[in-house]
């Protein structure tokens, strides 16, 4: 399995947002990659709620979605669009962010909306509460391809174990952590915490991230960590994509899954206890 982590400083206008888009998942076919996966929020990066509103879509009616799923079928790529963030039918008004699994035909198959809000107190100055403007999902997704089965997660979910082992008990062998870090975050716990869930799971993880100062028509810029990471089912950093936006590719062998999860069967030693 061959894969292309697609680093990104998405900008607040998705027109923009998806050149940039097209233009890598070209590279990455060129390069021999059977799947690409971009980073969180892909299609736009902004932390003005009204901006978001006048630029965002429903799902039926973005144009990356529909872009990126014609481009899929043209380069007879697998795609994972790590998030789109998209407007939904909620009463509130909330967002959704939302990852695709595209196949090489075009079709969507699967989705999944991302299930923990970043909603922390990062420092005195820094403070995010994703759940204003975003809704969190209810169902975690596991999804089958021809090169193996992908367990899919986003950002902020990196720091909830529990879900990784519930994927990879579900028959994940490679686990997506698409992400907008930030830096301060990122710097302390990015690398850790993907190496963490690899070795915890014995799966394979691919963690295409946002990278660098991002430009803001409205509201306030962001900056974000960068550092795709590529990493084996034995805690083995494969892959760092630096801060650069571009392509990383890496090659997987999906029979170290196997190998790492016969030496260490933690996947089925569960015990039930009492307390605390």
């Amino acid at each position: 399995m061959r894969a292309a982590l697609i680093q990104m400083t998405s900008s607040d206008d998705p027109a923009e947002n998806l050149d940039t888009v097209l233009e890598r998942l070209q590279t990455a076919a060129q390069e021999g990659a059977q799947i690409a996966l971009t980073p969180e929020v892909t299609n736009c990066v902004s932390s003005s709620r009204s901006h978001q509103r006048a630029v965002l879509t429903m799902e039926t009616e973005d144009p990356m979605l529909a872009a990126v799923r014609a481009e899929a079928q043209a380069l007879g790529l697998w795609v994972l669009l790590g998030s789109l963030a998209l407007k939904t039918t909620d009463a509130d008004g909330r967002f959704a962010n939302r990852s695709f699994l595209i196949t090489p035909e075009g079709a969507v198959a699967a989705r999944y909306d991302k299930i923990h809000m970043f909603d922390v107190d990062v420092s005195e100055t820094e403070t995010w509460r994703e759940s204003d403007g975003f809704r969190p999902g209810e169902t975690a997704v596991v999804a089958e391809t021809p090169m193996g089965t992908l367990g899919l997660t986003i950002c902020y979910d990196l720091r909830f174990p529990y879900l990784y082992r519930a994927l990879a008990q579900a028959g994940a062998q490679v686990l997506t952590v698409p992400a907008a870090f930030t830096p301060e975050t990122g710097q302390a716990h990015w690398e850790v915490l993907l190496r963490a869930r690899a070795i915890e799971t014995g799966a394979f993880v691919l963690a295409p991230a946002q990278t660098g100062e991002h430009a803001a028509q409205a509201g306030r810029s962001r900056r974000t960590h960068g550092h795709s990471l590529a990493v084996a089912p034995w805690g083995e950093v494969l892959a760092d994509a630096g801060t650069a936006p571009g392509v990383t590719l890496v090659d997987l062998d999906l029979s170290e899954v196997d190998r790492a999860r016969a030496r260490v069967p933690a996947l089925r030693h569960d015990r039930d206890f009492a307390g605390p």
